[in-house]
């Protein structure tokens, strides 16, 4: 009875309830109707009744060549791809180069050096004679050096864009990694860095020994920075090391602008980068206004722009080396903001309290088999059954 009260009060005109501006259901369900196409949609003309009398395209070529007409044909709808090229407009504009002058090999001079290589290898009869007794071995220090001499910085420079290294600390610009650093937090590989690796807090306590090939004449800036831990600020960040008219490869000879500060990827904020860039110099640089006094262990004066420290001396030095890792939070973190910082440590992920066990009974009635379970001394308690 009171649904069908409700329906006949749901139907009522407006002029029936003494209302004259509230729209009915006839005008809802026009709105609710599709407006007309503006143009022609996709496969109008197709007659789905009959599917014999469609076009025959007889091969793989004459159809691919129709395809590529229908893509190319203006069509009066935006696609997907147009819509995100007008809310990305800024991201299309093409990267500016801030990096050393190079010249990469063209195809044809790639391929004239290959032959080269291949008909001296067929001429070596040393070689002929090391393959055919299954003697021959390929030496991976000269694989290496070969490719960082021609294809590595282009495979690290791709990388470091997936990584949106370039985005993060220069925004509209890029520069090709031509200095190959070799970054070691000790002797094991698992603390050295590459491009995007795995390295705990723990591990990179200390400052690295960093190497690199050099003239004894030139000057570098080496300098340590993360985009991702920033407390307040989200474009900011926090320096970890920098290091300034450095005489060749000899880091510990350089003019140490900022002590090093270990990584600090706050707990519950997920994998943080730690990015080396080495600068060339054209000459010595004054360095008055980044440096920090030692030791220097307040986390806000530590906040740093790279793109603003770039364009401060972009007339006397250059981009040349890249290298980055990743870290997550450990119990090195917790020690660091304590101890050396000496402030509190931030934590985004909510710390479950241990679990509440009564006082053991000396004579369990009628408790679950495992009830000695729960008061077993160990590090990861295991609770049984209940």
């Amino acid at each position: 009875m009171a649904w069908r009260t409700l329906c006949r009060a749901a139907l009522r005109s407006p002029t029936d309830l003494g209302v004259s501006n509230v729209k009915g259901f006839g005008t809802a369900g026009t709105l609710w109707r599709r407006a007309a196409p503006l143009g022609p949609m996709p496969n109008d003309d197709v007659d789905l009744n009959d599917p014999e009398a469609q076009k025959r395209y007889d091969s793989f070529t004459r159809y691919l060549k129709v395809a590529e007409e229908a893509k190319n044909k203006k069509a009066w709808w935006r696609t997907y791809r147009q819509h995100l090229k007008e809310e990305n407009r800024d991201e299309d504009a093409p990267l500016v180069n801030i990096g050393l002058a190079s010249r990469r090999q063209s195809r044809k001079e790639q391929v004239k050096e290959r032959n080269r290589v291949m008909r001296e290898n067929r001429r070596n009869p040393e070689l002929e004679k090391a393959t055919r007794l299954l003697t021959f071995s390929i030496p991976l220090d000269r694989v290496k050096a070969e490719w960082e001499r021609t294809a590595g910085p282009y495979h690290l420079h791709n990388v470091a864009r997936h990584y949106a290294v370039y985005r993060d600390l220069f925004p509209g610009a890029y520069f090709l990694p031509r200095v190959m650093l070799r970054i070691a937090y000790g002797n094991s590989p698992g603390t050295h860095v590459h491009y995007g690796n795995h390295v705990t807090p723990t591990e990179a306590l200390a400052a690295p020994h960093v190497n690199y090939e050099s003239d004894p004449d030139a000057l570098w800036t080496l300098l340590l920075t993360s985009p991702d831990e920033h407390l307040h600020d989200n474009e900011g960040e926090y320096v970890h090391w920098l290091v300034g008219n450095i005489p060749g490869d000899a880091v510990h000879l350089g003019e140490e602008l900022c002590q090093y500060l270990p990584p600090l990827p706050v707990k519950g904020t997920g994998f943080h980068r730690f990015i080396f860039i080495l600068f060339k110099q054209d000459g010595p640089i004054k360095f008055q206004e980044d440096r920090r006094p030692a030791p220097f262990h307040n986390l806000n004066q530590r906040t740093f722009k790279t793109l603003e420290f770039y364009r401060a001396h972009q007339d006397s030095m250059t981009p040349a080396g890249l290298a980055f890792f990743q870290s997550q939070w450990d119990d090195s973190v917790s020690q660091t903001f304590h101890g050396l910082l000496n402030m509190k440590e931030p934590v985004f992920e909510f710390v479950w309290p241990p679990v509440y066990h009564p006082p053991q009974k000396l004579y369990p009635h009628r408790q679950p088999l495992r009830y000695l379970d729960r008061y077993r001394e160990g590090h990861v308690p295991t609770y049984g059954i209940y």
